[in-house]
């Protein structure tokens, strides 16, 4: 099973801390530049911050969770809401027919084997031989007897 290399929330922490830290870089070099130079780029970044403010106030607080997979892909998880819970229905669904059909094939096994066991009552109980010659020691002999006459009767 595929474990999964980041969620989401290491994957935020992670960028947290560059920026962070290109912040730090940032901030040393500033010292180094011209009074209006420092002051541009302070307005630009306060705009920049005000900017990422309101789109993380603008996604819904209840997001899925994105997880990154080791093999490289990305899996959804931790929906709520109604699309959540077709998500979880539709993943069920393919579940539940496979146990159901698993069902059905069982339930025709057996009724198969049922019929077959009739027809086979039904042969011996309809047979010129009564049911308590097959507990009988002789009853092979019987059978031969039987076979004996029976291929007489067919070279007649």
């Amino acid at each position: 099973m595929n474990k999964p290399l980041h969620t989401a929330r290491e994957l935020d922490t992670r960028m947290s801390r560059f920026g962070l830290r290109l912040t730090a870089g940032l901030s040393e070099q500033c010292e180094q530049l011209p009074p209006d130079i420092g002051e541009r780029l302070r307005v630009a970044r306060e705009q920049a911050l005000m900017k990422a403010r309101s789109a993380r106030a603008a996604q819904p607080q209840e997001a899925r969770q994105t997880v990154l997979l080791a093999d490289g892909t990305l899996s959804v998880q931790g929906a709520k809401g109604p699309g959540g819970r077709w998500l979880k229905w539709a993943s069920i669904g393919p579940l539940l027919l496979l146990v159901f059909g698993l069902l059905l094939i069982q339930h025709s096994q057996w009724y198969q084997q049922i019929v077959a066991g009739a027809d086979l009552d039904a042969a011996l109980l309809t047979g010129k031989l009564p049911p308590a010659a097959y507990g009988d020691p002789g009853f092979s002999e019987y059978l031969s007897t039987e076979d004996e006459t029976a291929d007489t009767k067919q070279d007649e």
